[in-house]
């Protein structure tokens, strides 16, 4: 039997969110990861050692909020000082990941 293209359904496709340090984030964004939503915000936060942890909260809020991002990677170090954003957020979509970096492994 032949489907006609008009009942066959596009999955819509969902971004990965990151919040890591200088060597996971240039990992991943080599890896093509990086992408700019309607506003110029992008799917990534780049935590360095000024970066407080008010800008980590906010920016890990607005990636969870986004529609288009799917999953979200955070570096496991990074999480330990957002755990009470992390264990509040129960939505399937987008996913959150806990990952270990070069400087902090698991």
């Amino acid at each position: 039997r032949k489907l006609s293209m008009s009942k066959v359904t596009m999955a819509k496709s969902h971004l990965i969110g990151l919040v890591g340090d200088e060597d996971t984030c240039t990992a991943f964004l080599l890896g093509g990861i990086g992408e700019l939503n309607d506003k110029r915000e992008p799917n990534f936060l780049v935590v360095k050692k000024d970066t407080t942890i008010g800008d980590i909260e906010s920016n890990l809020k607005r990636l969870l909020a986004r529609k288009d991002i799917g999953i979200v990677l955070i570096n496991q170090h990074i999480a330990n000082d957002v755990r009470h954003i992390i264990e509040a957020h129960t939505a399937p979509i987008p996913a959150l990941l806990e990952i270990p970096s070069k400087e902090h492994p698991y």
